[in-house]
């Protein structure tokens, strides 16, 4: 499913990543901890696509078989739309969209069909249990709410691998929970990859395996 081999990423002098090497199986849910600063968000940057690593020559990326560091910037947005869905902190949901709305953006994107994608994204959204807030704005939703919309619309594009940066840092406890079940809900049925950053130990430590990043390494 994703392959890593000697992942350094630099800042200017400071090197952020240290040769970080993964393997991670289809249908894992894999967790990633440590202090602040250790690297873990780069790190899922990098493997999310959505950043690069500083020494492309001697290291490797593979995702799904294919090696994205060797994919034009046209074609890996591609891939990224196709393959990969991210959930964050912060949802990032467009406010001025109703929740069926800012799912569907993806399948926009990914030049779907309007009704197919609209049909799609209130199975999701049902599926959430947020069947009766399609029409509804993010300001008019609670924020374990706007982060299931955000959930659905990591998913509307059926992605092989979700990465997840935070997902319930924004989140009272309760919504925090019913999160942590809804990923493996998610992977039971869908049969999803879940890498995810966090900082709370009891989702940590629910996941198939988790990784400790200290210093830019993978420690374990």
């Amino acid at each position: 499913m994703i392959q890593v081999s000697n992942i350094q990423k630099y800042y200017g002098e400071l090197q952020v990543l240290k040769g970080v090497n993964l393997h991670i199986k289809k249908g894992e849910i894999v967790s990633i901890v440590g202090p602040s600063g250790a690297g873990k968000t780069t790190l899922l940057q990098i493997l999310g696509t959505l950043d690069t690593q500083s020494n492309s020559s001697d290291s490797s990326l593979l995702i799904n078989n294919t090696d994205v560091t060797n994919l034009s910037d046209k074609v890996l947005a591609k891939f990224r739309n196709e393959h990969i869905g991210f959930i964050f902190q912060f949802h990032q949901l467009l406010p001025e969209f109703t929740a069926l709305e800012n799912v569907c953006i993806p399948a926009f994107i990914k030049k779907t069909p309007r009704a197919e994608a609209e049909k799609k994204a209130k199975e999701l959204l049902s599926f959430l249990g947020l069947a009766d807030r399609f029409d509804h704005k993010p300001n008019a939703l609670s924020g374990g709410e706007q982060q299931r919309v955000a959930v659905a619309r990591a998913l509307i594009n059926n992605p092989s691998i979700i990465f997840a940066d935070e997902p319930s840092g924004n989140l009272d406890s309760e919504s925090a929970d019913n999160l942590h079940q809804l990923f493996f809900k998610l992977r039971d049925q869908f049969g999803q990859t879940f890498i995810i950053v966090t900082h709370n130990d009891e989702l940590a430590n629910m996941a198939d395996r988790k990784l400790i990043m200290v210093d830019g390494q993978i420690t374990n």
